[in-house]
């Protein structure tokens, strides 16, 4: 073999040697990305598995009011909230679910060995309470307020997984008005403001924290002669006063009415009466007295 040729084929030979160093280094720098993709997967779909406390919604009491009977969260919430604190208060962690998600009902929490306060809510507001606080557990007029259940417990958390099955229990009272005689052609909306209850909650008691001016308002164009007023007491009873003020198209006060009504926890207020008949005053005060309907012994009727 002449020297031309043995050069050439050690060339040829490096030249294939380099390239074959290429394409590996090539190769390897394009799988990188899935072998970390990879384990990102896995690793959330493990988080599951890791959770060393699982809480299970079992059912809510006492649906629909007037009847003492149990049902599934879906069937009388539309949001979930789960929030566990330390035993100091403070907010370790928070699951918020929305009825039609796979696992609304169940909850997973990966937490150190300790002791710590449970706090469950189920309701159908338009948005999830402000939980920082576990005795300030808080909607906003904005959010409005709805039928609303609690659950409320410490719990000790292990090497060994837990899992809870909890009941949640009504903490709200419901006010209840009914209009009775035809709306004139003018008003369109219902303002119901009122104080006396709270629009936050402690969570250790289910009563009501702050004082506060609840205030709601709905369209009543297409005839609507039912309102629900939902309100969390201070106390197992009181008392709240309603002002309901109607308004026309360009927001002018057209009327305006004053109640003072007496409610009790998981209980029903029902306020019913012309409320555009009989009177051409702007305002009018009413202190109903109680009648109880002997059927049902968590329903209350008022009239004016």
């Amino acid at each position: 073999m002449n020297p031309s040729t043995i050069r050439d084929q050690h060339i040829n030979n490096w030249t294939n040697t380099w390239l074959l160093l290429f394409i590996s280094l090539f190769c390897l720098s394009c799988e990188a990305p899935m072998v970390e993709e990879e384990a990102t997967q896995e690793k959330a779909t493990s988080n599951h598995a890791n959770a060393n406390l699982i809480v299970s919604i079992f059912q809510l009491e006492q649906i629909p009011f007037v009847a003492a009977n149990r049902a599934a969260p879906s069937e009388a919430s539309t949001r979930l909230n789960y929030a566990v604190y330390d035993m100091g208060g403070t907010r370790i962690k928070q699951v918020n679910q929305v009825s039609g998600d796979a696992e609304y009902g169940t909850a997973y929490f990966q937490l150190p060995v300790g002791d710590y306060q449970l706090v469950a809510v189920a309701h159908s507001s338009k948005g999830n309470p402000t939980m920082t606080d576990l005795t300030k557990v808080k909607w906003t007029n904005a959010q409005g307020f709805s039928d609303t259940f609690l659950a409320y417990q410490t719990v000790t958390v292990t090497d060994q997984p837990r899992t809870l099955s909890l009941s949640l229990r009504r903490i709200v009272s419901l006010c209840r008005f009914i209009v009775t005689d035809d709306y004139p052609e003018n008003v369109t909306r219902l303002q119901f403001q009122y104080k006396g209850g709270s629009g936050a909650f402690n969570a250790k008691t289910g009563f009501g924290s702050v004082n506060s001016i609840q205030t709601v308002s709905f369209d009543v164009s297409q005839g609507l002669k039912q309102f629900d007023l939902y309100t969390f007491l201070h106390d197992a009873e009181g008392t709240i006063h309603l002002v309901v003020t109607a308004y026309s198209t360009d927001n002018t006060v057209l009327l305006e009415k004053e109640f003072d009504v007496a409610m009790k926890q998981n209980c029903i207020s029902c306020v019913s009466g012309p409320l555009f008949s009989g009177t051409n005053t702007t305002t009018h005060s009413i202190t109903s007295t109680i009648l109880i309907d002997t059927t049902w012994d968590d329903t209350y009727y008022y009239t004016f």
